[in-house]
């Protein structure tokens, strides 16, 4: 297990539930936000995931996904969360106090904009980490490697024509979320009858997804 999970189990003193030490040491927890936006966008993004990791790779991903919000006593249970949609995103002060506090002890956030939450969530971040901004993750960060070789994040769906963009947080050197932006990874994820993007554009995504677990558990 990486030292991200491992001082964050220790830390904690949580047992996930798993099926066996070897098959299921991480579960993959979707966050539920407020704020009017549509958390629970793209559902079969991240089951599509979850199948592809466990076919491909040996990492220890459960067979199951968790919804969870901030204030939920289950969060630290889940170090790496995932989320989407299009609409508004909105943490009460609260909540930002317990969300930082969970990334500065070990826990990782991927946030995908599938169109639409763009300004709000720039807002929330940086209201949880003021003195750390965004930073562009170019094409030379290690996820981009993990396990299939990217030349950076694909670009799913055209919307205004803006390039796809990795963006993250830093916290005394260690990566605490990725925004990936204008790319719209989980709708590549989704069923392919969904949004019929084609077979190479899912299976892009399901790539870029892959790459970011494997990089989040060897890191």
């Amino acid at each position: 297990m990486c030292k991200v999970l491992s001082y964050l189990f220790l830390l904690l003193t949580v047992i996930i539930p798993a099926a066996s030490a070897q098959e299921c040491q991480l579960t993959l927890a979707r966050l539920k936000y407020g704020g009017g936006g549509d958390w629970y966008a793209n559902p079969s993004a991240y089951p599509n995931l979850v199948k592809a990791v466990r076919q491909r790779t040996k990492m220890p991903l459960c067979d199951t996904m968790a919804t969870v919000e901030i204030m939920d006593e289950r969060l630290f249970r889940y170090p790496f969360l995932c989320m989407t949609g299009h609409g508004d995103v909105h943490f009460t002060p609260r909540e930002r106090i317990r969300l930082r506090a969970f990334l500065i002890g070990g826990g990782f956030v991927w946030a995908d904009d599938s169109y639409g939450m763009d300004r709000s969530l720039r807002q929330e971040i940086a209201a949880l980490f003021p003195e750390n901004p965004l930073v562009p993750i170019t094409s030379g960060h290690p996820m981009y490697r993990s396990q299939y070789l990217l030349p950076g994040l694909p670009k799913i769906h055209e919307h205004d024509g803006k390039p796809a963009q990795g963006w993250g947080v830093y916290f005394e050197g260690r990566l605490v979320l990725f925004y990936s932006f204008s790319s719209d990874i989980t709708d590549g994820m989704e069923d392919l009858d969904v949004h019929h993007d084609g077979e190479k554009l899912h299976e892009l995504a399901l790539e870029t997804g892959i790459n970011l677990l494997k990089w989040f558990f060897e890191q």
